[in-house]
């Protein structure tokens, strides 16, 4: 197949950026995880201007979140993660601060998507995401968020098996620690998507 120059892979007309796990209680002031929060610091800048550059050419914002029912009805508990997870004296109670994503993204109701996940890793499996992005047309999903350890490859996979385009933003990702993350995008993500910066994008989008 030949390859699609970045501008044609997201245009905006059927592209939209999709936003990891970045809430309160995963990376922000009161995170569950503060190593992660600490590795997301200089994230969150580039990700807050993406998100702007991404609303200003009309490309839909969608806050991927984890979140949990008070007793964490259905959620899974066959993996050490679930079990740290439970254990946490931050819990991602759906309609708690914990579980809204973090304020330097510019949160917009009025136009953003959040669609919440109450069980498995993946944005995508199990949750209302890829029917509303079928819907709407959408044929490239630009990933950004946390983290480069479960989530964003979870996610890259399912869009490819799902037939998307998947697009992560480099700048935009992170894990814990820091450095095995640039191993997963060199050696396991630049094999399923196209990696690129958000200066890159936000270019693209601005023609």
């Amino acid at each position: 197949m030949a390859a699609v120059e970045l501008p044609d892979l997201v245009d905006p007309a059927h592209t939209v950026l999709c936003v990891v796990e970045c809430q309160n209680g995963v990376i922000g002031a009161g995170s569950a995880l503060p190593a992660l929060a600490e590795a997301a610091t200089d994230m969150l800048q580039s990700l807050a201007s993406l998100a702007g550059a991404a609303r200003g050419a009309g490309v839909k914002v969608v806050h991927a979140t984890a979140q949990a029912f008070p007793d964490r009805w259905g959620a899974n508990d066959n993996a050490l993660l679930f079990g740290v997870a439970r254990r946490s004296s931050v819990q991602l109670v759906a309609g708690s601060a914990a579980a809204e994503p973090v304020p330097e993204l510019g949160y917009d109701p009025a136009i953003d998507v959040v669609v919440p996940r109450f069980h498995g890793l993946s944005p995508f499996s199990g949750t209302e995401l890829e029917h509303l992005l079928r819907n709407e047309g959408i044929t490239t999903v630009v990933l950004a968020g946390v983290s480069l350890n479960v989530a964003i490859p979870n996610a890259a996979f399912d869009l490819v098996n799902g037939g998307f385009q998947a697009v992560v933003a480099t700048d935009c990702v992170v894990a814990t620690p820091p450095e095995y993350g640039e191993q997963v995008l060199a050696n396991t993500l630049s094999y399923v998507a196209t990696l690129a910066g958000s200066s890159e994008l936000a270019a693209a989008w601005q023609g």
